[in-house]
């Protein structure tokens, strides 16, 4: 019996079982004698996480990247800090790398740092679905409330803030087939529960509009882009009109593909990027791309996880719309 299942059955949030634990003043007489009925029946020990939550709080948040050199990591992490700032909160950043031992030992590490929460950036973290690969997750959440940025889990205790990267992939791939675009090419760099719902997204959009799903044009690279480049100079007999990427990355990779093969962009191939980085407006022509919004998905987060530490109800699952954004690479 922990802190979440006496929240559960006596119908409040976790930070209101530690309010009654510290006796606190802001919750009523009727509420502190429901939840203390609930534990007593329940001979349920208040541990230090419910004790701290209303006494020995550090203003701490624990921050959980794969990797901090890559942009749209880099980008989450400012803006994560930027908004944990304006709460008066500092953070700490550890950077787990994508191995599934390293993330173990990331989470575990960070828990020993007294923080009050722990947020997750990426859809990594996400595992494949699978209860076993999230188990270290669950773990954490007993002990922390827990923000998984771009990626769920049904878990007790952790909050799930992502992108609606199914709707957006699924609208771009119609608008494709909708302009005449009948071969179009999906390149991914990962199998992360995020490139999942790109993909199901993409394939969805091809069945609606009558076009078979071609496994060859489904093509996994490295976010390199001039190994993109490569990867499809070489593929000599593999025909697409347009191309929808998994990251901006990939999207300027099949830009350089384009010029090297004297293909007009957009005229001959429409080429459509994500994430809407810098590289967009770097790349000559400019790239359209979809901007999964990320500061607004933190900021989401960060606002979400005030809430919990403050002892308000919070969705465990908020979806954040995608959009579009036109540039010099398709004529829809």
């Amino acid at each position: 019996m922990n802190i979440y299942d006496i929240a559960e059955l006596a119908g409040v949030s976790i930070a209101t079982v530690s309010r009654v634990v510290n006796d606190s003043p802001k919750v009523s007489e009727k509420t502190k004698a429901k939840v203390r009925a609930v534990m007593e029946q329940n001979h349920y020990t208040p541990n230090v996480f419910a004790r701290g939550l209303g006494l020995n709080s550090m203003k701490t948040v624990g921050i959980i990247c794969p990797d901090v050199s890559d942009d749209y990591m880099a980008g989450s992490v400012a803006y994560l800090e930027k908004s944990l700032r304006t709460y008066g909160y500092d953070c700490i950043l550890y950077c787990s790398g994508y191995q599934y031992q390293d993330k173990v030992n990331a989470v575990e590490l960070i828990l020993k740092k007294r923080i009050d929460a722990l947020l997750l950036v990426g859809s990594h973290y996400a595992g494949d679905g699978e209860e076993a690969s999230t188990k270290y997750i669950a773990r954490a959440a007993r002990e922390v409330p827990v923000f998984l940025i771009n990626g769920y889990i049904h878990c007790q205790g952790v909050y799930c803030v992502l992108s609606d990267n199914y709707q957006i992939m699924y609208d771009t791939v119609s608008a494709l087939t909708e302009a005449g675009r009948k071969r179009i090419l999906f390149l991914y760099d990962s199998n992360s529960y995020s490139a999942a719902e790109k993909m199901r997204g993409y394939e969805e959009a091809l069945r609606d509009n009558d076009l078979p799903i071609r496994k060859e044009l489904e093509i996994f690279e490295e976010n390199k882009i001039l190994k993109v480049r490569d990867r499809l100079l070489a593929q000599e007999n593999l025909e697409f009109d347009a191309v929808v990427a998994t990251d901006d990355g990939l999207a300027v990779g099949a830009v350089k593909y384009a010029r090297q093969k004297g293909l007009s962009v957009p005229e001959d191939i429409n080429i459509i990027g994500f994430n809407n980085s810098e590289l967009a407006v770097c790349c000559e022509p400019e790239l359209s791309s979809i901007d999964s919004r990320s500061e607004m998905l933190c900021k989401t987060a960060v606002d979400s996880m005030m809430m919990a530490l403050n002892g308000h109800p919070v969705r465990h699952k908020k979806t954040i719309p995608c959009c579009f954004i036109k540039r010099r690479t398709t004529n829809f």
